[in-house]
């Protein structure tokens, strides 16, 4: 009877480290799911971060153009403003050209604004 419950527990002990190994293995492979999920949320991440950079940098070229518009038609606003002050003694008051003077001057600015946005690649 001795050797019979021997056997039952030395059976009892087969199937123990049976269950333990498979625990063992099946422990590993939740760890390796994990890991490659961890790897897929990262790689995901770094795919909408990517996609998050680029459209910064697209709305960066936008508000270069639109800044650079702006500033184009700042100089016929600031021409504008300073002889609509209307001074006492202003140059071009008298002078019969002055009001061709002035929208010349306006243009030659914005132009000239427009050369430099265009060289820069603003525009």
């Amino acid at each position: 009877m001795a050797e019979d419950l021997q056997e039952d527990l030395r059976d009892v002990a087969d199937h123990a480290s049976d269950a333990g190994d498979r625990i063992e293995g099946f422990r590993l492979t939740l760890r390796d799911v994990l890991t490659l999920n961890a790897t897929l949320v990262a790689q995901r991440q770094n795919e909408e971060m990517k996609n998050l950079a680029e459209s910064s940098n697209e709305q960066n070229e936008e508000m270069k153009k639109v800044s650079a518009w702006a500033g184009i038609l700042f100089m016929p606003t600031l021409i504008s403003s300073m002889y609509g002050m209307n001074f006492q003694h202003m140059p071009e008051l008298s002078w019969a050209g002055g009001y061709p003077f002035a929208l010349v001057l306006m243009v030659v600015a914005s132009l000239i604004m427009w050369v430099v946005f265009r060289r820069k690649g603003w525009i």
